[in-house]
């Protein structure tokens, strides 16, 4: 049964800049750069028919291309801080995408994601760290800054069962801006979507 999300994937010259914010934080396991990713919706165990019907589902949202930036730091858990994260600048054309993906997944019967979407970019894992370390990381970096990028597409990723930051593996990938094209776009022939999970 695979483990799916979808998400974003990350330009390589963003990841990395990204990569470069290693270090510093001695309690910290740092996600490797060709594992970043920008969560859209955490889908879970799935069984192979369902995630048929998700691609299919997927598959029909219609969304421009949009263009995102990656502005400052942030960590998750207060007083137990337990991940580090690269923020991603507010833009109504994400969160947008974000709701078409939910919907898709909540009209299949999923459940709803209990969390609220933050769009970020995991950089580590914090295990045992105190609050104070990770403050103090995020004074010495927190002012990162990336170049703004266009997103032409996003993916249905799974991952296998483990304690996170991946491998992933791009299930499927749905293009953005299908709409924008001046002619009709050519009808969609093959059967892709149906992908084999198992």
């Amino acid at each position: 049964m695979p483990r799916l999300f979808t998400a974003l994937e990350i330009p390589q010259d963003i990841a990395v800049s990204l990569s470069l914010l290693r270090g510093g934080l001695s309690s910290a396991r740092w996600i490797d750069p060709e594992n970043y990713h920008l969560t859209l919706r955490f889908i879970g165990d799935i069984e192979p028919r369902l995630a048929d019907e998700i691609v299919a589902a997927l598959d029909r949202i219609e969304r421009s291309s949009l263009r995102l930036s990656l502005s400052g730091l942030g960590a998750f858990g207060n007083k137990k801080p337990h991940s580090v994260y690269a923020e991603v600048a507010p833009s109504p054309e994400l969160a947008a995408l974000q709701a078409d993906i939910d919907r898709a997944c909540r009209r299949l019967g999923l459940a709803p994601d209990q969390r609220k979407f933050l769009p970020h970019v995991t950089l580590a894992r914090v295990k045992n760290g105190k609050p104070s370390d990770v403050a103090h990381y995020l004074a010495l970096r927190g002012g990162f800054r990336s170049r703004s990028f266009t997103v032409e597409r996003f993916g249905l990723f799974s991952s296998r069962d483990s304690i996170g930051g991946g491998p992933y593996v791009l299930e499927e990938a749905f293009d953005l801006g299908r709409g924008e094209a001046f002619a009709p776009a050519p009808a969609r022939a093959d059967t892709s979507y149906a992908h084999d999970y198992g």
